[in-house]
């Protein structure tokens, strides 16, 4: 297991600022400071709510006081390789949903698209300004040794988390002014401008003037609210839900107190089939009726393009490399994991007979749930699994059980080492880029590699010191 902060019992550069922070402060003042983050967090608002669950329905997520820091050269990798991605998967929706030239060239099947429930027929034909469909993409990483980082999935549909980046880096410069004095550390908070960018730049063929950007969200209800509300409010712009909007003549317009108002883009954090009752779920209250039409007759923008979730499923995942080099014409900058298709024979035989020692994830699975790691599994368990996998493999992948890097957390008795993953989020308009910085999800149980939120994963604040800074 490599261990981000040590090597060879030595302090890495990158975390000399860590090592002496610590130092001066000391465990138990940190431990102390905890209490006043959790405080900080809970007087915010800051929480997570998780479905199905009894208690409190909007708990705080487990905060880490230690930062994970990434040096300027390790960064610079993962941002080349995170964009370079972000395109190669745009490129790939602009084309499925048109000329479909990946399948022609035999890269892709058809039967692989068409059959995931993450296609939507409606969208084809439609190319969104820009030829952009997700704006916003999270990447999830893994490392494994100093120079050694997977990509284990991407995000396409409404990727969450970035308030979690914004308010960890707001709660460490309030609890630790002095850290941020001197610039090493680069800053996040651009990121709502950015986005309002990013949004302004794909204003649909139909808008005049400056465009009117809006967050349409399902709700306070809904467990990404705070992020919701909080993103608006770092745009500068309106919070709405589904009844706040109706359509007029292939024109969105939401409900104001002085009247009706034209919205332009609307960044959207509802799934596609609750978007428009006109076209997907008919019983949906929480989308507009007719947003599609208008959509596709260019008098509204989505963000990100419904349809988009195509380019997430994790059989699809598997020919990412592929599209980088058939799409960009370059070698990926950041590897894929090896993964097994189940819905292949030769495949599904392998990960049958070592399904002990594997990862099997649910192709449409997500946030943790439907997942077998095989090497924590019982054997009964296992049965139980094969059985699922014989019953439906096209719906299964597999890949090794990583040894995930390890970064140190604050414990009662001082720093420990933790399972850590990274979510940079890739914006896309007039050009693509990303914040220094990411979430950092941690698993806070020893020897755990599930680091989601939703199965008891904490986060922490991640940062990226600027050129020269690891030497400090």
């Amino acid at each position: 297991m490599f261990n981000e902060m040590l090597k060879g019992g030595d302090v890495r550069p990158e975390y000399r600022i860590i090592a002496d922070w610590v130092e001066r402060e000391g465990i138990e003042a940190l431990l102390s400071k905890r209490e006043e983050a959790e405080s900080l967090f809970r007087r915010i608002g800051i929480t997570f709510a998780v479905y199905g669950e009894g208690g409190d329905p909007d708990r705080l997520i487990p905060f880490d006081m230690v930062p994970r820091v990434f040096g300027a050269s390790e960064w610079d990798m993962i941002e080349r390789g995170s964009i370079q991605r972000a395109d190669a998967l745009n490129a790939f929706l602009r084309d499925i949903y048109g000329p479909r030239e990946i399948v022609k060239a035999g890269i892709v099947p058809l039967p692989m698209i068409e059959g995931n429930d993450a296609y939507e027929p409606v969208v084809e034909g439609y190319t969104p300004p820009r030829g952009i469909y997700s704006h916003v993409v999270g990447v999830d990483l893994v490392r494994v040794s100093e120079s050694e980082m997977y990509v284990l999935e991407d995000n396409c549909r409404t990727p969450s988390g970035v308030s979690y980046v914004l308010q960890n880096r707001e709660v460490m410069s309030r609890l630790f002014p002095e850290l941020f004095s001197d610039s090493v550390i680069r800053p996040v908070d651009g990121y709502g401008d950015m986005l309002a960018e990013a949004m302004q730049s794909v204003a649909p063929p139909m808008c005049e003037g400056e465009p009117t950007l809006a967050l349409l969200t399902p709700g306070h209800y809904n467990s990404a609210y705070f992020e919701h509300s909080f993103l608006a409010d770092q745009m500068g712009i309106e919070l709405v839900e589904g009844p706040d909007l109706f359509v007029v003549d292939d024109r969105v317009y939401m409900r104001t107190t002085h009247g009706p108002e034209r919205v332009d883009v609307i960044y959207r954090r509802i799934d596609d089939s609750f978007l428009d009752p006109q076209v997907f779920r008919p019983d949906s209250l929480l989308g507009v009726p007719g947003i599609i039409g208008a959509m596709k007759a260019g008098g509204v923008t989505i963000v990100n393009a419904p349809g988009a979730g195509v380019a997430d499923d994790k059989a699809i995942y598997t020919y990412v490399p592929e599209m980088i080099r058939f799409y960009l014409g370059e070698e990926p900058v950041l590897s894929n994991v090896p993964t097994w298709r189940c819905s292949e024979t030769d495949d599904l035989k392998y990960v049958l007979e070592h399904l002990h020692e594997l990862v099997v994830k649910e192709v449409h699975g997500s946030g943790g749930y439907g997942m077998l790691v095989g090497p924590a599994s019982t054997k009964a368990e296992i049965e139980a699994y094969a059985a699922r996998l014989k019953a439906d493999p096209d719906g299964f992948i597999a890949q090794p059980t990583l040894a995930l890097s390890a970064a140190p957390i604050l414990s009662e008795e001082g720093l420990a080492p933790r399972h850590v993953d990274l979510r940079p989020f890739v914006i896309s308009g007039k050009t693509t880029r990303l914040i220094p910085s990411g979430l950092t999800r941690v698993a806070l149980r020893e020897g755990s590699l599930v680091v989601n939120s939703s199965q008891g994963g904490g986060v922490k604040d991640t940062w990226v010191l600027s050129e020269g800074g690891s030497d400090a």
